[in-house]
C-alpha cells in the first residue's frame, strides 16, 4: 500500500520510512504542513500518517483541509501531546484513529493495518479461499499449510489483488499502490511482478486474469491461478 507521512523529526521519518519500506510499502515523506498539504490536493494515498505538531501549516489544518475537499483516506494523527482536548479535536476533525509519541513500532504497524483494511471493507486480515490463505498481520501466505515464500513487493501486489477479489484492477492503481516518488519503477515492472506471482501461485485455487488495456483482476477458481500475459 502506498502511504504519506508527514512528520518534521527527521529520525523518527527516518525510522518510519525505513520500517515500513522493508514491509512492502511504498512510503512518500513531507517534513511541513504546506507540502502535505499540496502533495495532497493531487496525490492519493492508501493512508495519510499526519503529525499534529507541523511547521507552516499544523496536521489538524492540514486534515480539515483534506476533509473539507471529500477526501475520506484514512488518517492516522501521531502528537507529543498528551492533553484529552488534542486527541478529542483531531477526531473532531476527522482523523480516524491516533497514537501519542514515544510509541511502539508494532502497535504503530497493527493501527496502521486496521486502517488499511477498513479502507478495503475487509473485516479480517486473514483471506481464505479453499486451502490457500492470506494472512498481511503475519506477513504469510499459504497453501494446504505449506508457506508461498513471497519479496515484499510481490506480496503487496497480491495485497492490492486480494482487497479486490473479482473485481479489475487498473495498472495506474497498482502503480500508486507498489511505488513511491523516489522508486524507480520501468514501464513493464507491474507485468513483470504479475508474472511471478501468477507462477507461484498456479497451484492455488486462483486466477490472476489479464483485462487488455485495463489491468488485472484476482478471482476465484476451482482450478490452479493462470491468465493472460
Amino acid at each position: 500500500m502506498r502511504l504519506l507521512l508527514v512528520e518534521d523529526n527527521v529520525d523518527l521519518a527516518d525510522a518510519i520510512i525505513r520500517r515500513m519500506r522493508r514491509n512492502g510499502h511504498a512510503v512518500d515523506w513531507q517534513a511541513d504542513g504546506v507540502g502535505a498539504a499540496s502533495v495532497l490536493r493531487y496525490q492519493s494515498f492508501d493512508l495519510v500518517v499526519l503529525d499534529i505538531g507541523l511547521p507552516k501549516l499544523d496536521g489538524l489544518r492540514v486534515l480539515a483541509g483534506m476533509r473539507e475537499r471529500g477526501d475520506s483516506t484514512p488518517v492516522l494523527m501521531l502528537t507529543a501531546r498528551d492533553g484529552i482536548e488534542d486527541r478529542v479535536q483531531a477526531l473532531d476533525v476527522g482523523a480516524d484513529d491516533y497514537l501519542g509519541k514515544p510509541f511502539d513500532f508494532r502497535e504503530f504497524e497493527a493501527r496502521c493495518r486496521v486502517l488499511l483494511r477498513r479502507g478495503r471493507g475487509q473485516a479480517s486480515e486473514v483471506v481464505q479461499i479453499g486451502g490457500f490463505q492470506f494472512d498481511n498481520a503475519a506477513h504469510r501466505v499459504s497453501l494446504d499449510g505449506e508457506v508461498i515464500e513471497l519479496p515484499n513487493r510481490e506480496f503487496r501486489l497480491l495485497e492490492i489483488l486480494v482487497g479486490r477479489l473479482g473485481q479489475v484492477v487498473g495498472k495506474d492503481e497498482i502503480a500508486k499502490g507498489l511505488f513511491g516518488f523516489d522508486d524507480e519503477a520501468g514501464p513493464n515492472a507491474i507485468e513483470l511482478y504479475i508474472g511471478r506471482l501468477r507462477k507461484k501461485l498456479v497451484a492455488a485455487p486462483l486466477r490472476i486474469s489479464t483485462v487488455r488495456g485495463v489491468g488485472y483482476m484476482l478471482e476465484a477458481s476451482d482450478g490452479g491461478a493462470d491468465g493472460d500475459g
